[in-house]
């Protein structure tokens, strides 16, 4: 009877012993299983990085395609009309399209260095281009040209404008989207450009009738809301603070 009371006692501590191993054997799992949340926490930071990514890249490609697209059909209508009016919006609407790349190399590359001279590198461009812009118009100044094609010269402002509206929604949404200050700039700058490019249908309409001074004057302005634009530019890109990660929920 002793004895069996020992052996009683060894089996209920082994059994104790057993289910507390058991206990702390499902403890460890559900902290494995916490550190896999936990590992899976990290995956979810590094897709989001990888959404915004490939987001912005295909928002980049996207506003390329159509500011491109713009650009060929207003550098056509400048062939047949030697507008400098029209000239000064298509060399912006051109420098407009090149702004893409380094800002897509940057989401590519997912750099928040990269991304913040993506936005740097938009302003230069934004300033060159009115600098081209402003050498045409005082030489347009200094060797008047009569304009032809006044119809077709219109057209070609309506296509700047609805590219570059296209091409502002874009790049505005994604920006919001993405918590991108040089993708939001460059959207801002692509919007004030359509209407920038409404100063084509202007200039064809009072060269129209009769004042063939408006071209030139037209281009002066259109480089001064393009100088606007770059100094607007510049302050929203210097200011910005960029989260790899942000992505806003639908």
């Amino acid at each position: 009877m002793s004895s069996e009371q020992p052996r009683t006692s060894n089996a209920a501590t082994g059994s104790l012993k057993h289910d507390h191993a058991h206990d702390e054997h499902e403890h460890t799992h559900a902290h494995e299983g916490h550190g896999d949340g936990g590992h899976g926490h990290t995956h979810g930071l590094v897709d989001r990085s990888i959404v915004r990514s490939r987001e912005g890249v295909k928002a980049v490609a996207l506003s390329l395609l159509v500011l491109g697209l713009a650009a060929v059909g207003q550098l056509l209508v400048f062939v047949l009309t030697h507008s400098v009016a029209l000239l000064a919006d298509l060399i912006h609407n051109f420098g407009d399209a090149l702004t893409a790349v380094p800002l897509g190399i940057a989401f590519f590359l997912r750099s928040v260095r990269g991304e913040k001279l993506a936005g740097l590198a938009v302003v230069l461009a934004i300033f060159i281009s009115a600098c081209v812009a402003l050498y045409e118009t005082i030489l347009r100044f200094i060797h008047p040209h009569a304009l032809t094609h006044l119809w077709v010269l219109a057209a070609a402002g309506v296509i700047g404008f609805v590219g570059n509206e296209l091409a502002a929604q874009i790049r505005l949404r994604a920006g919001r989207r993405l918590g991108s200050a040089a993708m939001t700039a460059d959207g801002n700058h692509a919007r004030v450009d359509g209407f920038v490019s409404l100063g084509v249908v202007g200039s064809a309409i009072v060269v129209g009738l009769g004042a063939q001074i408006a071209d030139p004057i037209i281009g002066l302005v259109i480089t001064l809301a393009i100088l606007k634009i770059t100094w607007d530019s510049w302050n929203t890109v210097r200011a910005a603070t960029i989260d790899l990660d942000y992505v806003e929920e639908h």
